[in-house]
């Protein structure tokens, strides 16, 4: 296949909205995003059980779209089992389904019966699983869910690359400039489309907040400069305007135009809604954000 720089774009939708992809309203949706011109739909493993298949509806409901899991837990999965479903996606449906993994937390490798160990070492030794599969899954097609530096080098070595959640501009530059431009980098971007302020912190910290007290990403964004009063419960009002972008189009824009300025190849764009904007699928917003496709088109248009 064609390396995920070129059939990705500049920017995506990643939605946990997604997910529960054989829904007729989610395969409505993802059609519709198909037809607005979205290049890549990235949806969450979450606990894993069925995100091949999401995928696979995905696949078939958005047919101009690479469709990426990312990212998938590594702990419980069988190298040769999801070989041998790529191989069926690829069949089926042209190769453009792209997987990203995480190495997540101690407590979900013990729920797997498994040693966390070290996190660079265990990754390392399930992608040899991959690459042993009769029917593996190349490095062009995965993705790493890195945050630090060792993450980041594995990444860089034995995958496309790397889909860092709450990030900022600042690691992108930091990490390209440590592996140089060949790497895929695709951060991940809340947004909420909400011009209050109140409204859209507010927003943000019900829909990403909770993952400020993760260790890995308090680790992470200890080492982007924040101190521990803004790694408080729901973060503080600086780090949720740094790892968010609220307001208009143009502020999303501005935020995506940063990432990219920085390093970062593509944003893959999660929308957040204030709880007045009700449940579902946010498909009035992700109609609104593929007015900025244009803006993005040009730069990976050569």
């Amino acid at each position: 296949m064609e390396s995920l720089k070129r059939t990705i774009g500049a920017i995506g939708i990643w939605s946990m909205e997604l997910r529960g992809a054989a829904r007729p309203e989610v395969r409505e949706a993802a059609a519709e995003l198909d037809q607005l011109g979205f290049p890549a739909l990235w949806i969450p493993g979450l606990d894993g059980p069925g995100a091949v298949d999401d995928v696979e509806h995905l696949l078939d409901a958005a047919p101009h779209a690479t469709v990426t899991l990312g990212v998938l837990s590594m702990w419980g999965q069988d190298p040769a089992v999801l070989g041998d479903r790529w191989a069926a996606l690829d069949a089926a449906y042209g190769p453009r389904a792209a997987l990203g993994l995480g190495v997540s937390n101690a407590h979900s490798a013990a729920s797997a019966g498994q040693d966390y160990g070290k996190p660079t070492v265990s990754m390392a030794r399930f992608l040899d699983g991959l690459d042993a599969a009769p029917r593996p899954i190349a490095a062009e097609r995965r993705l790493l869910g890195a945050l630090g530096p060792r993450m980041v080098d594995l990444a860089a070595t034995r995958t496309s690359g790397w889909h860092p959640f709450l990030v900022t501009p600042q690691h992108s530059a930091d990490q390209r400039a440590r592996v140089g431009d060949e790497p895929l980098i695709a951060p991940h971007l809340a947004v909420v489309l909400d011009r209050d302020p109140e409204r859209a912190r507010a927003a943000a910290r019900a829909g990403v907040g909770m993952f400020i007290g993760f260790p890995a990403y308090r680790a992470n964004l200890a080492r982007l400069g924040f101190g521990e009063e803004d790694l408080v419960p729901g973060g503080s009002d600086r780090l949720v305007d740094a790892l968010v972008a609220w307001g208009d189009l143009d502020a999303v824009a501005d935020r995506v135009q940063a990432h990219l300025d920085a390093g970062a190849d593509h944003v893959t764009l999660h929308v957040l809604r204030p709880d007045t904007d009700g449940a579902g699928l946010p498909r009035r917003q992700w109609r609104e954000l593929a007015a900025l496709l244009p803006r993005f088109t040009a730069r990976t248009a050569h």
